[in-house]
């Protein structure tokens, strides 16, 4: 094989409490990668001068050369597009956002009351569907920030330490609250393993050899992970890491992430449906740049006569539960969650303990009535699709990725497979 460039093992990673602190080290890079890889990634322009001719690398090296990554800054420009086959969910934002922050309507009857504009839990629900333009800066684990540029107007969400700011610049509002205290205080923040577990550390890779390992054993026969050639990101040589199920019965057909040949940083992620045509989800550096961002990007002071609404976070001490619940209970009351089947085709089971089905009679009542607002009923009638088998029958809820289908009985089955693999694991789980 040709030489590489890939991460090399020195005697400090022998060391046994050297390998451990560095265990943390590892998480943020391989975290950007592997919840991208189940979720949304990073996809750039490519450059019109061709693939670059790089050294020969194996996939095991490529998985090193990310856990290895030491990039902690960076800043850039990032444009993502998705595509889950789902109606606009614009109209939707603030009626969501509000339940999820405890505004009006939402669990705790607090928080963005007022529906604040400026409202992460609303504004960034736009980018689940569409095009949008990002500008992004990080700092360590307490610095971030990241800008949505519309037309004539800007959405900018920021991280400093103990603070989170979002401010909307369309209609002057600010959103404040208080980072979680466990985030800055605890884990490698606080020192890492000193602080965990012996036991909780007993298992995690020491270095990334150990970890591209472990990869590659945990995706066994279910998915084939290899290197497919070269890519230029956002003006940078980088290898492609393909990943892709050997199952059949899956939504995902396959995983592109382009990894920085210097640096080892994900710079693009692709996932492609196995129903074919454009990506699910295309997000991507344009631009980036691996200096440390000035200090003052991450500062933040609302304008003058902007309104600021204060949200959860600033409330000292955890929520309380109401009375009647049992935070070690709840859910399994109802019946835990449980797994059909492996790998790619696992289907999530849960009983929602609801025997008239997803809405109930009063839901459908409701809808009769005109209660539900009209663009959610019709965001719901574009998804379902009625199905019978031996489980009873029920609605399946469709997108190019994620399926659910919800029986009339007050189950609930979903996975990113296909109608008729959820249909299969209803049936057999009856």
């Amino acid at each position: 094989m040709a030489p590489n460039d890939s991460a090399q093992i020195t005697e400090e990673d022998r060391e046994p409490g050297a390998g451990r602190r560095k265990a943390a080290r590892y998480a943020l890079p391989v975290a950007v990668a592997g919840v991208a890889a189940a979720t949304i990634g990073l996809v750039p322009a490519l450059a019109a001068t061709g693939d670059p001719d790089l050294p020969k690398i194996s996939a095991q090296q490529l998985i090193e050369k990310i856990a290895a990554s030491e990039t902690e800054q960076l800043s850039g420009s990032v444009k993502i597009t998705t595509d889950l086959g789902l109606p606009s969910l614009a109209g939707l934002g603030d009626m969501a956002g509000g339940a999820l922050a405890g505004g009006k309507g939402g669990p705790s009857g607090s928080g963005a009351s007022d529906g604040s504009s400026a409202d992460p839990n609303a504004k960034l629900m736009e980018l689940s569907s569409g095009t949008h333009t990002l500008r992004v800066a990080v700092d360590g684990p307490d610095k971030q920030r990241l800008s949505i540029r519309d037309t004539a107007a800007e959405y900018s969400l920021l991280h400093n330490g103990g603070e989170v700011w979002a401010y909307d610049s369309a209609s002057n509002e600010a959103y404040h609250a208080s980072a979680p205290k466990d985030g800055a205080e605890g884990g490698a923040a606080k020192g890492g393993e000193k602080d965990a577990p012996k036991e909780g550390l007993k298992d995690v890779p020491a270095t990334p050899k150990e970890f591209a390992e472990q990869a590659l054993k945990a995706a066994g026969d279910t998915t084939s992970v290899s290197v497919d050639g070269t890519a230029r990101v956002a003006g940078r040589d980088a290898y492609q890491l393909l990943i892709k199920p050997k199952q059949s019965g899956s939504t995902v057909g396959s995983i592109k992430v382009a990894v920085d040949a210097k640096t080892g940083t994900p710079l693009k992620f692709t996932l492609s449906p196995s129903s074919g045509g454009k990506a699910v989800v295309d997000v991507g550096f344009t631009e980036v740049d691996f200096a440390k961002p000035a200090a003052s990007t991450f500062d933040f002071t609302p304008p003058k006569g902007a309104k600021v609404t204060q949200g959860e976070g600033d409330k000292s001490g955890s929520p309380e539960l109401p009375k009647h619940e049992d935070s070690a209970k709840g859910p399994k009351e109802q019946g835990g969650p449980k797994v059909i089947g492996e790998g790619w085709n696992a289907v999530y089971e849960l009983n929602t303990g609801a025997g008239e089905g997803i809405a109930g009679a009063a839901g459908a009542d409701a809808a009769k009535s005109g209660d539900v607002p009209a663009q959610a009923q019709q965001f719901l009638d574009a998804l379902g699709d009625k199905v019978t088998g031996k489980f009873g029958s029920g609605t399946v809820f469709k997108t190019r990725l994620i399926n659910a289908l919800m029986t009339d009985d007050g189950k609930v089955y979903v996975g990113a497979v296909t109608q008729d693999a959820l249909v299969k694991a209803a049936n057999e789980a009856k």
